[in-house]
């Protein structure tokens, strides 16, 4: 199926199955950075971490839990136990290769203000930018990974539990 280009035909396309799931996606991914960038904020803004590189595994751990939780229940509509095998790891390895590639964009960002005696507070700024950058990045690798991880097997079951829930919330 051809991508949408019409604000009709992109329209149309946010209520199919597919729109939906990746609506979901990205407003988990929207969340989960808001999360990141707020606890890097915080942890390297007020000095409670005085490293970029610290302060960036820490923003990108605190915001993997709400990722995996919103991401498994709200995306891809899965409920009950965890698999570990099927679930678990693959998302945390995702989560650990996304910090690394955010890491990378720290070093950067560390080795630039060094050599440039930037204030802390664009210090700060740079992080925060350059972490940003890094989930832009990433995200794609993620959305087509996690979609084979929490892929379910029939399709109507999907669309059951978004109209259950549409009825539930009709705003969301």
């Amino acid at each position: 199926m051809p991508l949408p280009t019409r604000p009709s035909e992109i329209l149309e396309w946010t209520k199919t199955h597919e729109g939906k799931k990746l609506l979901r996606f990205t407003s988990v991914s929207v969340i989960s950075t808001i999360v990141s960038f707020i606890t890097i904020g915080v942890v390297y803004g007020f000095k409670l971490v005085s490293g970029q590189i610290w302060a960036t595994v820490i923003g990108n751990a605190v915001a993997s839990v709400p990722s995996y939780y919103l991401n498994r229940k709200w995306a891809w509509g899965k409920s009950g136990r965890s698999h570990i095998r099927k679930e678990i790891i693959p998302f945390w390895s995702m989560s650990a290769l996304g910090t690394a590639f955010s890491i990378i964009g720290a070093y950067f960002v560390r080795e630039y203000t060094h050599a440039h005696h930037t204030g802390h507070l664009m210090t700060t700024a740079l992080l925060q930018l350059a972490n940003i950058a890094s989930f832009a990045i990433f995200w794609v690798l993620k959305l087509i990974v996690f979609n084979k991880i929490f892929h379910i097997g029939e399709i109507e079951e999907f669309d059951e539990h978004l109209t259950a829930e549409e009825n539930e919330h009709p705003l969301v």
